[in-house]
C-alpha cells in the first residue's frame, strides 16, 4: 500500500504542463498574457487542477477507509465450523 501511494505521489508531481481551460476563459487568458500578465493564467490552472484532484482524493480516502473496516471486520470473524 505504501508503495502505491509513493507511486501517485511521484505520478503527480511529474505533471508540468496542463492547459485545462474551456474556450472563454483560454482567450481571455491570452490576452492577458500577451499584455504582460502571466500570473493570472497560472493561478487559474493551479485552480482548474485544484478542482480536477478533489474528487478522486475524496474517492480514493473513502476507498482506503473502507478498506481498512473491512480487514478489521474480517479479523473477528472465526472461518471455523459452526455447531447447529
Amino acid at each position: 500500500m505504501k508503495r502505491i501511494v509513493v507511486l501517485i505521489g511521484i505520478l503527480i508531481l511529474a505533471i508540468s504542463n496542463v492547459n485545462g481551460q474551456c474556450a472563454m476563459c483560454r482567450s481571455t487568458l491570452e490576452n492577458n498574457f500577451s499584455n504582460g500578465d502571466p500570473g493570472l493564467a497560472a493561478g487559474i490552472n493551479t485552480g482548474i487542477l485544484y478542482l480536477l484532484v478533489m474528487p478522486y482524493l475524496a474517492v480514493m480516502v473513502i476507498g482506503y477507509f473502507w478498506y481498512k473496516s473491512s480487514k478489521h471486520g474480517q479479523k473477528g470473524v472465526s472461518h471455523g465450523t459452526t455447531a447447529r
